[in-house]
């Protein structure tokens, strides 16, 4: 199974947003389209895609409230793509929480380059410049492909499906630190997510039999109860490895 990142491009010009759509289907993104304001929000709350592309002056509302709304609950790469090129609107997007901010004079590779730049930016949550540029994070004998997208297990790819490749991502960026269900659920799910972790639950229950953890006897994913779930550091996981060897 092939697991594409999501990309949104939130673009009232329909001529330009469906060549920047195909420009990134090409590279392997999975592209979502919004023509208005109101969609785009809808679209970032129920799809959460790794990357949303966002002009400024949409019809039916304000580019930066939309911004505003993302960076509420989010802290997903957003690249500004504008008309203006005013060192003040620039500024300004950025202080707002804009990731970058671009001209559509921007040429497709530099675009792309700044894309791939914007997502990786977001991986060094945990401080580790290794993760940063290499796209992995190992522990023990577990590896993470933010690039592939995929999990393996003493070298085996475990099988995950999107949603559970997203969670145990999302804890492996913060290795060592402790993940609220409240916090899980608003980053993979959106902001609507309800107060109900069954489905974490669930798709837990599958990871864990995927990547092999003994039932009772995790080894790297540990849940704390009544708050949330917590990825063992590199430095536990060299620990536990020379108790045992």
């Amino acid at each position: 199974m092939t697991i594409r990142q999501k990309a949104l491009i939130a673009e009232d010009d329909r001529a330009y947003g469906e060549e920047l759509s195909r420009l990134l289907s090409e590279k392997g993104y999975e592209v979502l389209l919004a023509h208005t304001g109101a969609e785009a929000l809808r679209m970032t709350t129920s799809h959460c895609p790794e990357v949303v592309l966002l002009n400024l002056t949409l019809p039916d509302m304000d580019g930066m409230s939309i911004l505003g709304e993302i960076r509420s609950w989010s802290v997903m790469p957003v690249i500004i793509i504008s008309q203006s090129a005013e060192e003040a609107d620039i500024v300004r997007a950025l202080d707002s929480g804009a990731d970058d901010y671009v001209t559509r004079q921007c040429g497709p590779q530099e675009l792309l380059a700044r894309i791939r730049a914007a997502i990786r930016h977001t991986r060094t949550g945990s401080g580790d410049l290794q993760f940063a540029n290499e796209g992995k994070i190992v522990v023990g004998s577990l590896t993470i492909d933010y690039n592939k997208y995929r999990v393996y297990v003493g070298g085996e790819d475990a099988g995950l499906t999107q949603n559970e490749f997203r969670l145990v991502a999302l804890l492996g960026k913060y290795a060592g630190n402790v993940l609220t269900y409240e916090r899980i659920m608003k980053e993979l799910w959106g902001p609507n997510a309800g107060g109900d972790n069954q489905v974490l639950r669930v798709n837990m229950t599958s990871i864990r039999r995927k990547i092999k953890e003994i039932p009772g006897e995790p080894k790297y994913i540990h849940t704390e109860n009544g708050i949330g779930y917590r990825m063992i550091s590199r430095e536990e996981a060299a620990e536990l490895e020379a108790q045992t060897s």
